[in-house]
């Protein structure tokens, strides 16, 4: 797993990958079909022989080559108990005041995007608490 500043995860072998994506949610095995997926805001849930991991990523790509290597390239993402559920929600409302009160379209379309973004974090760690 890829970031612009940062590589995440390499070379770490797993038994299963699951992530959201555009087309709806996806879980990878070893000899998945191969496919580029453009993921959308939400947890990338690794699981391997040693436990899983969480991260929550912005939104990027997943590419599954003929070998059974993923590749996941994002613009950001975080460990999921890394993030702070109050900020989350304070941000949320922030972005939702932003987007009521826009006074412009390109206003609004920024707001949305935060507001959205926002809304998955908070669906992911309400997932993680239960």
């Amino acid at each position: 797993m890829a970031l612009p500043h940062e590589i995440v995860l390499k070379n770490k072998e797993v038994n299963q990958v699951d992530l959201s994506a555009v087309s709806g949610d996806l879980g990878i095995l070893a000899d998945h079909v191969p496919t580029i997926e453009q993921l959308k805001p939400g947890v990338i849930d690794i699981m391997a022989d040693t436990g899983a991991e969480k991260y929550f990523v912005s939104g990027g790509f997943a590419i599954m080559n003929p070998n059974s290597v993923l590749n996941i390239n994002a613009i950001e993402a975080f460990k999921l108990e890394d993030i702070d559920a109050q900020a989350v929600a304070s941000n949320l409302e922030e972005s939702q005041r932003l987007a009521s009160n826009a006074k412009d379209e390109i206003t609004k379309e920024a707001a949305a995007i935060e507001v959205e973004l926002y809304e998955a974090l908070q669906t992911a760690l309400s997932a993680k608490s239960k």
